[in-house]
């Protein structure tokens, strides 16, 4: 694995950063916020995202995306992380897209991977159901009917699951909750009857949904892959969502230090700059080293994706409680060091330590992480 980006690389992480600090600013995300924005996201910034080929940057060129590879979605996902940017780049290209190509026919690739790409389809995955990441815990079931199957349970916390066109649902046609065998992946139309879809309002004023199905009939064909043997590439989505959403946090953590950073070597204090005190110096070293382990992690993890699959498990739960450990250490740090200003909303600092919390709790905190790295490892 080389640490030095590619040219190309460095040349999209320097468009995105362009890009990103002209149209999606921290102060975009305050506005929907302050707005009560019914879509939770600008459906222009979107679709200039789309323009400019980020909704089909892992998506294979026969399929209508870029096929950059892994590593461009974890660049492109630090830089959003950097300006907090709203969209549905994660929710739909990441794990939603992620789940198409790796469970799909090629028939329901060639249908809706080139609709993602364009940006036309935005896609979810609905998986949690309780308050804790549990991807075996799944027990909304799938049982068949006469004309396919019929969806009965509820889903929560589902990113964008309000506005998205379509779910990818992970139902049990088989088993039992805590079994990783049974599971299927289904394909549900959002306005499919039978569904209701309740919006909620994160900490982070960032969007998901409670999603519950009474009886929702779904085509046979509308099942991603063989029924009951989802397990595997359900696992592959969470490990590149886990990889992708750890750049993100590298970015917002990133962000963090600089502010903090920029405020030490300004703000006064007894007569003397406080970037100069030893005490703070320390910190503010601890956090530098702890920017860089994390960077070479995520590095790893995003490389893993094409590079070294067998490896991807391991390096996905190691990225993830890196990072949750990592934004957790930082905007602390970052909300303390700014002093009581640090604590209002007027200042950004604390809109990145609410993301923070938010994307530490997403796909697994850390708890999890280490005791799944501890398995996989044997013990």
């Amino acid at each position: 694995m080389s640490l030095v980006p590619t040219d190309e690389q460095r040349q999209l992480a320097d468009t995105a950063r362009e890009f990103l600090r002209e149209y999606a600013p921290v102060t975009a995300l305050r506005q929907l916020r302050e707005t009560h924005d019914p879509l939770g996201y600008s459906m222009d910034l979107w679709s200039r995202m789309a323009e400019l080929g980020w909704a089909g940057i892992t998506i294979p060129e026969q399929y209508g995306g870029l096929d950059f590879g892994f590593a461009g979605t974890g660049l492109l996902m630090q830089e959003c992380g950097r300006t907090l940017a709203a969209s549905p780049l994660f929710a739909s290209c990441v794990l939603g897209a992620g789940a198409i190509a790796l469970a799909g026919s090629d028939a329901q690739k060639q249908k809706l991977l080139p609709l993602v790409a364009t940006g036309e389809l935005r896609l979810a995955l609905a998986l949690e159901e309780t308050h804790r990441h549990d991807p075996a815990g799944v027990g909304i079931a799938a049982t068949r009917s006469a004309r396919g199957w019929e969806l009965s349970g509820v889903k929560q916390f589902v990113i964008d699951g309000h506005s998205a066109e379509q779910l990818v649902v992970v139902a049990r046609t088989g088993g039992a909750p805590g079994e990783q065998g049974g599971l299927s992946l289904f394909l549900v139309d959002a306005g499919a009857p039978g569904l209701e879809r309740h919006r909620l309002a994160l900490l982070d004023s960032r969007n998901a949904a409670r999603l519950e199905f009474r009886s929702v009939h779904v085509d046979d064909a509308m099942r991603l892959g063989e029924a009951g043997e989802a397990w595997p590439a359900l696992q592959q989505v969470l490990d590149r969502g886990r990889a992708a959403l750890a750049a993100e946090m590298l970015g917002g953590a990133e962000e963090c230090f600089e502010r903090t950073l920029a405020y030490l070597k300004q703000r006064e204090q007894f007569g003397a700059v406080i970037g100069s005190f030893q005490a703070l110096q320390h910190r503010a070293a601890q956090m530098f080293a702890e920017l860089e382990l994390l960077r070479s992690a995520v590095r790893a993890a995003c490389d893993a994706v094409e590079a070294s699959p067998s490896m991807l498990p391991l390096l996905a739960s190691l990225v993830k409680a890196r990072a949750n450990d990592c934004a957790e250490l930082l905007t602390n740090e970052a909300v303390q060091l700014h002093g009581g200003i640090g604590t209002t909303d007027e200042l950004d600092i604390g809109l990145f330590l609410k993301r923070a919390r938010v994307c530490m709790q997403l796909l697994g905190d850390s708890a999890f992480h280490r005791a799944r790295y501890a398995s996989l490892r044997g013990f």
